[in-house]
């Protein structure tokens, strides 16, 4: 501006000094001395006026200048912010983190995507390369700064990466990296410019494609991937099968790509089972289905499959994929099964045939021996060897008629399905039960605790209810220790909609490890007793579980039995 302005002057003082040169050629050349004061005068007054138009002259000169070289000032600071506006439209459209760095000074220079994109506020951004390098991840830092300054050292002209970049929150987003390289009239590097893409989406998503990839490589099931429509009137054309499609079928991929589902039908597929896939797939409809198909070596085998139908983001129809499993082994095995259950049926049918065979055909005998010994009990025996005789059969006749008449009651509990229940007063039932042991009561003497309190009504059924308890009690008093007083405790409580009867006495105990499996099993003896016959647990579990109950146990050698039995009262 300085420059300008003594331009100016000089050349203001060099037109001066030209007037005032030539005016005083003319003034001694024409003029008489008496004239000099009025021409000098004069001549000021034209100088003044010649020199100030030439100086006018002059200043719009270069006002013009000044104007049109403002005026390509203007212009050009509206392209840069015009062109910035459009850079920050496309940093923003393109979700980019537009950087730039100063190699030679390590400056940088980040767009305002750095916040957008990674939430730095302008003070919490570096400007040099160090911070840049120091968001990369751990892991991906050491292998991304060998690639840039191998890239720089090699002089060629772009660049990218992937990697990880911190955010603010200190989470990490992967971000595609490129860059494109300046470099001064000697080839070397001093400007480089590059975007940070946000590519996270991507990457989670070229990862959950892999993850599928891996389970469709992987999985056992066969996965069959068809287009949307039936390709000449035939199953639609097959675009992609896994690796478990051909270890079942024994089809490679280029054998069955391109063509249809029908290569795998045969002479005894179920035709009513096709035409159920042509209606499926006419109807757009999910399904689960079951046909007999044929290997690629005509092997016969059962195909379990589901057909479901893919839509596009537009909501048409775009494929079929169809999960598809062998399950011939299962399909024999159920064959195996059913055969198995028809046998059984028909020997439990037969076993429980003879079992009331059985019993109605030792009824009449023991009965016979019964009033026989009943007669022998009025005669008179002095031999005493032969009344121990009589005795012992005596004994061993009734102990077999209370196991037929106890393997009677277990083969109708089995048999009969429909169990009646009804109200009953727990009180009442107790002493009734207690009214059938009164002899044993007194001769055991037990100290008896009965809590009734909580639950006063059971919905259940009485006669099953008594034959329990006796049993119960019965065992109490029959396995009671020698060494101390018998304690039998029996409470009834109120659990949610469930009543629970429970029984505890301090008797010689059970070795529930060594006979945990069979404690509820026929016929299962647990103590050296004469007159144990291994029915009672049998015959209570029998008829709580025919009442929709159930029974547990705890007990300790030496210590006692407790048994917990579980009714819903309703």
């Amino acid at each position: 501006m300085k420059s300008k302005t003594n331009q100016i002057t000089i050349i203001y003082l060099l037109i001066a000094v030209v007037l005032a040169t030539f005016l005083y050629k003319i003034t001694s050349l024409y003029l008489k001395p008496e004239d000099y004061l009025l021409f000098n005068l004069s001549k000021d007054f034209i100088l003044i006026i010649l020199t100030g138009i030439a100086f006018r002259y002059i200043l719009f000169k270069n006002e013009t200048k000044s104007k049109i070289i403002f005026e390509k000032l203007e212009n050009t600071n509206n392209e840069i912010k015009e062109s910035n506006q459009k850079y920050d439209i496309v940093a923003r459209a393109t979700s980019d983190t537009i950087w730039d760095w100063k190699i030679p000074e390590d400056k940088m220079i980040w767009s305002k995507g750095i916040k957008a994109v990674f939430g730095y506020e302008e003070d919490q951004v570096g400007d040099n390369s160090s911070w840049w390098f120091g968001n990369i991840h751990p892991e991906d830092s050491i292998k991304m700064s060998i690639k840039l300054y191998s890239f720089i050292e090699q002089k060629t002209e772009k660049w990218q990466d992937e990697y990880r970049f911190k955010c603010a929150d200190d989470t990490y987003k992967y971000v595609l990296d490129r860059g494109f390289l300046l470099k001064d009239e000697n080839g070397k590097a001093i400007r480089m410019i590059g975007a940070l893409q946000d590519i996270t989406k991507q990457k989670e998503e070229e990862l959950r494609l892999k993850l599928l990839e891996t389970v469709i490589l992987q999985t056992r099931e066969a996965i069959v991937i068809t287009e949307a429509n039936f390709n000449k009137n035939l199953l639609p054309k097959i675009i992609y099968v896994n690796p478990a499609f051909t270890n079942m079928t024994g089809y490679n991929p280029e054998e069955i790509i391109n063509n249809s589902l029908g290569v795998l039908r045969g002479k005894n597929t179920d035709i009513s089972v096709l035409k159920r896939i042509f209606e499926i797939i006419k109807n757009k409809e999910e399904a689960r289905l079951e046909i007999k198909c044929y290997k690629k070596d005509k092997t016969e085998f059962w195909l379990r499959f589901t057909l479901i139908p893919i839509y596009n983001s537009e909501n048409e129809l775009s494929n079929w994929v169809s999960i598809q499993r062998d399950v011939t082994e299962e399909k024999n095995q159920e064959k195996e099964k059913e055969q198995l259950i028809k046998e059984l049926t028909r020997n439990n049918k037969d076993l429980k045939q003879f079992s009331y065979i059985t019993s109605h055909n030792l009824r009449a005998p023991m009965s016979n021996l019964t009033g026989l010994l009943n007669l022998i009990e009025d005669i008179e025996i002095e031999d005493p060897e032969l009344k121990e005789i009589i005795n012992g059969f005596n004994k061993s006749t009734h102990l077999l008629n209370e196991t037929i008449e106890d393997l009677t009651k277990v083969m109708i509990i089995k048999d009969n399905n429909l169990i009646q229940k009804e109200n009953i007063s727990l009180k009442d039932v107790f002493e009734n039960v207690f009214s059938q042991l009164n002899n044993q009561i007194e001769t055991h003497k037990p100290i008896l605790k009965l809590d009734l309190d909580n639950v006063s009504v059971l919905n259940t059924n009485k006669a099953y209810l008594e034959s329990i308890l006796l049993n119960l009690l019965t065992n109490s008093l029959k396995y009671k220790s020698k060494d101390r007083t018998l304690r039998i405790a029996i409470i009834a409580q109120q659990n949610g909609n469930s009543v629970e009867l429970i029984f505890k006495d301090n008797g010689i105990g059970i070795d529930l490890e060594k006979n945990k499996d069979k404690i509820f099993g026929l016929y299962q003896r647990f103590h050296d007793y004469p007159d144990s016959k291994g029915l009672g647990l049998y015959l209570v579990k029998s008829q709580v579980e025919a009442m929709k109950g159930n029974i547990s146990i705890e007990s300790k050698v030496n210590q006692g039995t407790t048994i917990t039995l579980t009714f819903k009262n309703k």
